[in-house]
């Protein structure tokens, strides 16, 4: 089944695309400081109660790009790190220790310098919240992450609570979790939990309601974490989460839970695709158009692939592809149904798919060899999780669209030395 709409551009011309596809070495990424901006300013008004507090944070794991983490500094936005290393960019990039948490599926080897610095600790298991018992000698406090036994998510591999899901404390196990608090006198300050994916604001109600029945066993509890997850469309036919619908019975029930328990707790969120997603796009080039008979497809090839953009291959998730004509003043306004194919030698590397791998073909532009096309919503989990040097090819440069509309490059292209030069 073929998708039929078809996509356009969110913040770039046709005359951009030509005149930037001048300037810088084809594949690459572009992102917008502006989108950034709104987008983040989006976050920052999520509906919270008076004297209760409110910290927005950045799953950085979407987009590390430290002038993506300046501008997250700038306006406030605090960093959720999945990984030490994570931990170490955010410090080059300007954050205090106290601003960035810890929550990790793999315990930090360095885990005593990060804390003793001021890091905020989240544990994820048992053995991680044994260890910072352990571990731990002066700073008891500690947050903890809770699997509520349900989760959210476009597919399995974007779900991340339930009982498929290996990440937090499964929420059953409070008795394990209170012996380990008691036996090293640890303060549990924060209660996090993160569902996955979703819009729906009834969803988002009942992970309130659990979380907050989590936090209600641990009297020292100040902070509750919701994690993120929030959907961002993509494709003009997705609906993104509206914030302030899915926050306001959140703000009730904090309400609530101050009538009943006598505590304000503070709020934290941590979104990653919502900040950045449509904020940036990858600019490419039509390398070859082929079919495959009169009973097959026309293929578009790219000029990138999924050794930049793992997403499609790996979820089927969709991207929008707008094809823009080389020639400057080109009327052809025809349109063809492509099968949309990149670069690397795998049959999987496909942009346009269902998640089970079957092709989807899409109506677009009629593309013709040396044609741009600008590949949008990857602005997040993208540059940051991509088959890195698959077919060995360099990884590509990202450049910053400015205010002014100027463009400043944020990240060299990768050379074939750059890939070698760890090699024995």
């Amino acid at each position: 089944m073929s998708q039929s709409s078809i996509e356009s551009l969110k913040w770039l011309s046709d005359d951009q695309v030509r005149s930037f596809a001048s300037e810088v070495q084809l594949p690459a990424f572009v992102y917008s400081e502006e989108a950034f901006r709104k987008q983040i300013s989006s976050v920052l008004s999520f509906p919270v109660n008076d004297g209760y507090g409110f910290q927005a944070r950045f799953a950085m794991k979407a987009n590390p790009n430290a002038s993506v983490l300046r501008i997250m500094l700038e306006m406030g936005v605090e960093i959720d790190a999945g990984s030490e290393y994570e931990v170490l960019r955010a410090l080059r990039a300007g954050f205090r220790p106290s601003q960035i948490q810890l929550t990790a599926q793999q315990m930090a080897l360095s885990f005593e310098k990060l804390f003793a610095m001021g890091v905020h600790f989240t544990a994820c298991s048992l053995h991680q919240l044994e260890e910072f018992g352990k571990r731990s000698k002066e700073r008891k406090d500690v947050g903890i992450r809770f699997n509520p036994g349900m989760g959210s998510g476009g597919c399995t591999k974007t779900d991340v609570g339930g009982a498929q899901s290996a990440f937090g404390i499964w929420h059953e196990k409070m008795d394990q979790v209170k012996e380990i608090v008691s036996k090293y006198g640890l303060n549990v300050k924060t209660v996090h939990t993160h569902i996955g994916s979703g819009s729906d604001p009834e969803v988002w109600k009942h992970v309130a309601t659990m979380t907050l029945a989590l936090a209600a066993q641990f009297p020292e509890c100040d902070t509750v974490n919701l994690g993120g997850g929030y959907k961002v469309a993509r494709m003009s036919d997705e609906v993104s989460t509206d914030l302030q619908k899915i926050g306001a019975p959140v703000k009730s029930l904090f309400e609530a839970f101050y009538k009943e328990h006598g505590r304000k707790l503070k709020l934290e969120i941590e979104p990653g695709s919502y900040y950045t997603v449509n904020s940036g796009v990858i600019l490419a080039q039509v390398d070859d158009v082929i079919d495959t008979g009169d009973h097959g497809h026309k293929f578009i090839k790219l000029n990138v692939g999924m050794d930049s953009i793992t997403r499609p291959s790996l979820y089927g998730a969709k991207h929008p592809i707008v094809i823009v004509s080389k020639e400057e003043g080109h009327k052809e306004e025809t349109t063809t149904e492509y099968v949309v194919a990149g670069h690397c030698c795998e049959s999987g590397d496909l942009f346009t798919q269902h998640p089970g791998g079957a092709i989807m073909p899409r109506r677009m532009r009629t593309a013709h060899i040396g044609d741009y096309a600008v590949i949008s919503g990857a602005g997040a989990y993208c540059a940051s999780m991509s088959t890195k040097n698959y077919n060995s090819f360099p990884e590509i440069g990202e450049y910053m669209l400015l205010p002014d509309g100027t463009l400043k490059m944020i990240r060299k292209p990768q050379t074939l030395e750059q890939i070698l030069e760890n090699e024995m």
